[in-house]
């Protein structure tokens, strides 16, 4: 019962990191402009992340445009969105293969490949997780690196968006929840009970009886040496 609840718990919180990585990868918070100087109040502020760019204005008008060329991208943004994609991907193929192994699921009840699947699923989990933290790893650190940049001025200096935040907070939810079903498998298989064999049941060897055919004779040889005239006691 523990284990189930344990594997209910882990597929819970990576389903949860699923979601979120889809939002942090639909969202174009990624970066966000750095408001440095004495002036922080701005009329413009632009946002760019996976898929579009926006801009919003402090009249309350807020403008994105998706990025057009594919090709046109930097290297580090197509590996980024690549990555954000099979992440998901994955993660969506580990809810499926952990429904099925699932105890609290009546998906191949009973079947001795229950707890692998379960395991299976757990494995894609952190997988997922791992592949979601790549990019926004080296994303966040590119951004800090050009905040601190002297060089670089002021008006093309970004700070961490809230799409970034949202991706590490999903990511550990993921591991996290994949950690929990191989853990609770793992658990479960070594908490199963011993069931003795059953002792095979001999047979008694039956009790030896002397033929009567012997019996018979032996009478009759008795009876037949008194008829004829002989005694044993003579012999005796």
């Amino acid at each position: 019962m523990a284990s189930m609840a344990v594997q209910l718990l882990g597929f819970l919180l990576s389903l949860f990191g699923l979601i979120g990585t889809l939002i942090a990868t639909i969202l174009p918070h990624w970066w966000r402009t750095a408001h440095v100087g004495t002036n922080i109040i701005t009329a413009v502020a632009y946002m760019k992340g996976l898929w579009m760019e926006c801009v919003w204005h402090s009249t309350g008008i807020y403008q994105c445009q998706v990025h057009r060329s594919q090709l046109a991208l930097p290297r580090d943004l197509q590996a980024a969105r690549a990555m954000m994609v099979i992440s998901c991907v994955i993660s969506t193929l580990a809810c499926v293969v952990s429904v099925i192994g699932m105890h609290c699921t009546q998906c191949v009840k009973g079947a001795s490949a229950k707890n692998s699947l379960a395991v299976s699923g757990g494995i894609f989990f952190i997988l997922a997780g791992l592949i979601c933290l790549v990019p926004v790893s080296w994303t966040t650190n590119d951004v800090v690196t050009d905040f601190y940049n002297p060089m670089l001025p002021n008006g093309m200096k970004y700070e961490i968006g809230q799409a970034l935040y949202l991706g590490f907070f999903s990511a550990s939810l993921t591991i996290l929840g994949g950690a929990l079903l191989c853990t609770s498998c793992q658990s479960t298989g070594n908490n199963i009970p011993y069931q003795p064999q059953p002792r095979s049941t001999t047979r008694a060897a039956p009790s030896y009886r002397p033929p009567t055919a012997y019996k018979g004779n032996h009478a009759s040889s008795l009876t037949s040496a008194s008829q004829s005239g002989y005694r044993l006691n003579d012999y005796v």
